[in-house]
């Protein structure tokens, strides 16, 4: 009989100490981490101009302190990279992975990207592209530090993220498109808006935040949420350093396209010259 309470005992341990290895999610089904880097390690931008690719350049390698690879492939994605677009044979805009003091006091890598001047839509993308499963919840988190010159120009735009969905055209489809900037009012004082919009002239909705200040020669955290729905139950959640920046719930889509890529981070604006830099990128299926 002793041994038999002994060995239970024992049963018992083993399994507590089996449930404490477990991480939070694994116990209670939570949000799964998809990916995460901070371009540590052997992470790097492969320059190659590959022929018939419309000068996309891929972020490859793996990092080493999260063991997540480049390019990133979530929700089935493929070819995913930063794309140059009128970029003045990379002379307009460029990107490279630096080592910088990162948010943290520590030196760490990060991405940084720079416009010098327009020359039309100028600008340098991460595009997470080829999207098979669009139709599913996301959340990102990234740090980022912007330049002081750009923000402060009066009445001036500047996109830092998106999402398109399938049959999004410029000039009005069947699509539709979630997109974070930051904008300058007349005095050249920075705030947030926050868009669903069927075409870039026509918002779905909008929110301009004026409260959160936007921090400069700062590094701050930006998150993104949400739940893809043409229904009430839609919701688009934007964050910085904890802060709300604009909460919509209702349709996070139209027509029930699904997500056709996202662009992760983005250097795209009226204000040059202007610059930027990345790091600790996060990617979970729901709100961590």
């Amino acid at each position: 009989m002793r041994n038999s309470i002994i060995i239970s005992i024992i049963g018992v341990i083993l399994v507590c100490v089996s449930c404490s290895e477990e991480s939070p999610s694994e116990i209670h089904g939570g949000p799964k981490l998809l990916f995460k880097s901070g371009f540590e390690g052997e992470v790097y931008i492969d320059n190659t101009a590959y022929p018939d690719n419309e000068d996309y350049r891929y972020l490859k390698g793996t990092d080493s302190e999260t063991g997540f690879s480049w390019p990133i492939d979530i929700l089935g994605a493929s070819e995913s990279a930063l794309h140059y677009i009128d970029d003045d044979k990379h002379q307009a805009v460029q990107s490279e992975i630096q080592t910088v003091m990162g948010h943290n006091g520590d030196f760490t890598k990060a991405l940084y990207s720079i416009e010098h001047y327009e020359m039309g839509v100028t600008q340098c993308p991460y595009e997470i592209l080829n999207i098979q499963e669009g139709t599913k919840d996301l959340y990102i988190k990234y740090w980022m530090k912007l330049d002081s010159e750009s923000l402060f120009q009066p009445d001036m735009w500047r996109a830092i993220f998106e999402y398109k969905t399938k049959d999004y055209e410029e000039n009005g489809s069947k699509g539709f498109r979630l997109i974070a900037f930051i904008y300058t009012d007349d005095d050249g004082i920075p705030y947030w808006h926050w868009q669903g919009d069927k075409d870039p002239e026509n918002p779905v909705w909008e929110i301009d935040n004026r409260t959160v200040p936007v921090p400069v020669n700062k590094w701050f955290s930006t998150e993104f949420y949400w739940h893809w729905s043409e229904g009430d139950d839609g919701r688009a959640l934007w964050k910085i350093n904890g802060q709300t920046i604009g909460e919509h719930y209702g349709p996070t889509t139209r027509n029930s396209r699904p997500i056709d890529f996202i662009i992760l981070t983005q250097i795209y604006g009226d204000a040059n010259p202007k610059h930027q830099w990345i790091d600790d990128i996060e990617i979970w299926d729901g709100i961590p």
